[in-house]
């Protein structure tokens, strides 16, 4: 299978999966999450969807079982929609990249106020 085409069908994926959770799903459990990205497997029978879900842990989770109880008919909406031959069975899994690059950028923001208050301390000296 070329990468092309397994790359345009997870970004229709992505795309098909995100319009889904955002208009056709109204389980209370689900909210504030974004699809960052998804990932066929070579076969196209196989399909990892990324999340990210802001809130704590226990909204995290509730989330996740929330898309999880709705995995069936988001697969089968999928398959409606992109009409391909094989409906790629569906992960939903948690993606930490984000909260990762937050925690980063916290880090690096406290990096530099740090080093503000150093200058203008050497600055009084």
């Amino acid at each position: 299978m070329s990468s092309r085409r397994i790359e345009r069908l997870s970004e229709a994926i992505k795309q098909e999966v995100s319009k889904i959770i955002l208009y056709e799903l109204k389980d209370p459990r689900i909210s504030f999450i974004t699809v960052t990205k998804a990932e066929m497997s070579s076969d196209l029978r196989r399909a990892k969807v990324y999340i990210s879900i802001i809130g704590d842990a226990l909204s995290q989770r509730k989330t996740l079982q929330g898309l999880e109880h709705a995995k069936g008919f988001i697969q089968g909406e999928v398959g409606a929609r992109l009409q391909i031959r094989y409906t790629p069975i569906l992960t939903f899994c948690l993606d930490e990249s984000v909260k990762k690059s937050m925690h980063i950028s916290k880090l690096i923001d406290e990096a530099v106020k740090g080093s503000d208050i150093i200058t203008k301390g050497e600055l009084e000296e």
